[in-house]
């Protein structure tokens, strides 16, 4: 792990995003709340916020840190049969919570792949990014707007 321990203790925030695409018939029951094994975008915030919080022990040089807040949303696109994961972290710390906003993304996307893989075993996970940065030394992260 990098040593951290000379750095100074500053408010660090990170948001992140990822996508989970399904088919048509699958998309319709998690929409619907008709997936066999329950509300799936509830378990997908709870296993977003379980994912950050245990970072340091998925990520193997990611320091442990004590998380002030973690938000899970979940936005349905009916038009891709998609659904946006976005996790935002916070805390005050000596280093960045960027892998806790995206190990959240990805903790959320493979509890949503989990509910409905029983009506969908083509269910895609993609492009987990970050999305913007705030704090520490190098400052203000944005991710440039897709096109």
């Amino acid at each position: 792990m990098v040593d951290v321990g000379a750095k100074p203790t500053t408010r660090r925030t990170a948001t992140a995003r990822g996508t989970v695409r399904l088919n048509r018939a699958a998309f319709r029951a998690l929409a619907g709340g008709r997936l066999s094994k329950g509300d799936a975008l509830a378990v997908a915030r709870l296993a977003g916020i379980l994912a950050a919080k245990k970072t340091a022990e998925i990520v193997p040089l990611a320091h442990p840190i004590a998380l002030d807040s973690v938000t899970v949303e979940c936005e349905l696109d009916e038009r891709t049969s998609s659904v946006t994961v976005t996790a935002t972290t916070s805390t005050a710390a000596r280093t960045g919570v960027e892998m806790e906003a995206l190990t959240a993304v990805a903790g959320a996307c493979l509890a949503l792949y989990d509910m409905a893989k029983a009506l969908d075993r083509s269910i895609t996970i993609a492009e987990i990014v970050l999305m913007e940065k705030r704090g520490g030394r190098t400052g203000t992260y944005r991710r440039k707007r897709e096109t």
